[in-house]
């Protein structure tokens, strides 16, 4: 099998010949194995989560069967860098880059009270010209030879408390204040079109996604999730296949999760995603007897210990084995449960791409 055949046949429950591969890096990652590899280091998108969809021709060099492409900034994106370092993007969101990722400074929406203040806020416009110049470059560069994954980023929950801030967002998910449902139906329909634009351009697979979890538990309760946001996840699920009925969907949430896996199912949910596998009740064969008859699987490679710390014998083992669970009967894209991160020794990276093309 080649790349394309080998991603498509798992996406539609086939049994391929190993299970498909993709990885992310962290910038900082990408350009320390572009200069081992001797191979030009490519600068980040410009998208609010880029790691899904940059770097992909030094990920394609490793071992991809796949390459990720998502929603730009467009062409007139009026991004500012401040005196102090600060950066005020497209969102209205001020961060500063810090170590390996941005901290954020101020929230657009911080004060937001009432409907009128969703409703004066400028939304990104999903239409912009160029937002998906990336996606069709891809798709006509890429995609006779390989999958191709659209990455929605953060749909509802993430995208609403980086305008937010998290404190707020949580505090008013209790209370309810005026704006708070505005709000998520805002950020949803916004994501909904960039999701349909994405599937019409010719994605194979859309991976959506919010962090629902963390190392222990949930962020939020499950009754928070059902009443909240399933419904919404839900229509998005059903929006989405009203534009392709075939189209397969990916969902993203870190953590602990594992009470809420059935309402995925429940929805139409066919991949979940990132398989934390240190997070508490996230083992993959728990996971693979329980649901992997209704769910296929994105992700369980380890990054917290198996990726930075062990050896790389460990680490093709350990590829073989949840491999060996995960992809058994097909089903099953490996990856690890995060992008690699900064702190993984090039051999070990180079070791895990070597383990999954020897399977």
């Amino acid at each position: 099998m080649n790349c394309r055949e080998r991603f498509l046949t798992t996406i539609n429950r086939g049994l391929p010949d190993r299970p498909p591969l993709f990885a992310s890096l962290t910038p900082q990652v990408a350009k320390k194995l572009s200069g081992h590899l001797g191979l030009p280091y490519e600068e980040p998108l410009d998208s609010l989560l880029s790691t899904r969809a940059s770097h992909m021709n030094l990920l394609l060099h490793l071992g991809n069967d796949a390459v990720g492409t998502a929603a730009i900034a467009p062409k007139d994106a009026t991004t500012i860098t401040h005196p102090d370092g600060t950066i005020t993007n497209e969102y209205g969101m001020v961060f500063k880059p810090k170590g390996l990722y941005n901290e954020f400074y101020s929230f657009p929406l911080y004060n937001a009270e009432t409907e009128a203040d969703i409703e004066s806020y400028k939304f990104p416009d999903p239409f912009a010209d160029g937002r998906y110049d990336d996606t069709d470059r891809k798709i006509a560069l890429y995609k006779e030879n390989y999958g191709v994954i659209g990455d929605l980023e953060t749909s509802i929950f993430e995208t609403s408390w980086y305008l937010t801030g998290l404190e707020k967002f949580m505090t008013d998910m209790m209370l309810q204040p005026p704006y708070f449902n505005r709000l998520l139906d805002k950020v949803m329909n916004m994501n909904l079109e960039v999701g349909k634009q994405l599937i019409r351009r010719g994605v194979d697979l859309l991976w959506a996604g919010d962090d629902f979890g963390a190392q222990g538990g949930m962020l939020i309760s499950p009754e928070q999730f059902r009443q909240i946001f399933k419904p919404r996840i839900k229509y998005m699920l059903e929006e989405f296949r009203k534009v392709n009925p075939d189209i397969k969907i990916a969902w993203h949430t870190c953590g602990s999760v594992y009470p809420i896996i059935p309402d995925f199912i429940e929805i139409g949910l066919d991949i979940l995603n990132p398989l934390q596998p240190l997070a508490k009740d996230m083992k993959p064969e728990v996971l693979k007897r329980e649901f992997g008859k209704e769910l296929m699987f994105f992700g369980g490679i380890c990054v917290q210990e198996l990726l930075p710390f062990g050896t790389p014998l460990k680490i093709k083992d350990e590829v073989k084995r949840i491999a060996d669970i995960l992809g058994k009967d097909g089903g099953y894209i490996i990856a690890p449960a995060h992008n690699i991160q900064d702190d993984t020794p090039v051999e070990n990276i180079l070791a895990f791409f070597e383990a999954v093309k020897e399977l």
